[in-house]
């Protein structure tokens, strides 16, 4: 009887342990190492933004690492929406804004032709980021490509 409670005993333990590192492990966001391309990001880890009504996922992906900020706001385009939270930088154009900088990661095409490639859930906009209305729950992908 006595071996049962023990056996018992350590079975919980066990599972408890168990929960509280799966925990631990879900809560913490995912982060990247500020070396190469990150050098000068400005986060290096998920991270979330605001409070509007209407919220979009936007994922920062350069060279082989990648985060996700999570942007709550009530502007109607993107790159108000990330403007408003200093996720970008860029150079006012006649045809809207010509992003340089996406999380403080520089991309300019006249250096060294790289630049900002912008997707929807996979797929290359045509659109720029001012053209790009939103509405909540999509998912935009900013690309670091040469």
């Amino acid at each position: 009887m006595k071996l049962q409670k023990t056996s018992r005993l350590k079975t919980a333990l066990c599972l408890s342990a168990l929960i509280v590192s799966l925990l631990f492990t879900a809560g913490c966001a995912q982060k990247v190492a500020a070396e190469g391309l990150w050098e000068n990001a400005t986060y290096t880890s998920d991270k979330a933004f605001g409070e509007g009504e209407t919220t979009i996922e936007v994922e920062v992906k350069a060279g082989d690492q990648s985060i996700t900020f999570t942007v709550n706001t009530d502007k109607e385009n993107l790159a108000d929406a990330l403007l408003e939270h200093k996720l970008v930088e860029g150079d006012d154009s006649q045809y809207g804004l010509y992003i340089k900088k996406v999380n403080g990661i520089l991309a300019d095409y006249d250096v060294d032709q790289s630049y900002w490639s912008l997707c929807k859930d996979g797929e290359m906009l045509m659109t720029g980021a001012s053209d790009t209305k939103i509405a909540d729950g999509e998912h935009y992908e900013f690309v670091y490509a040469k």
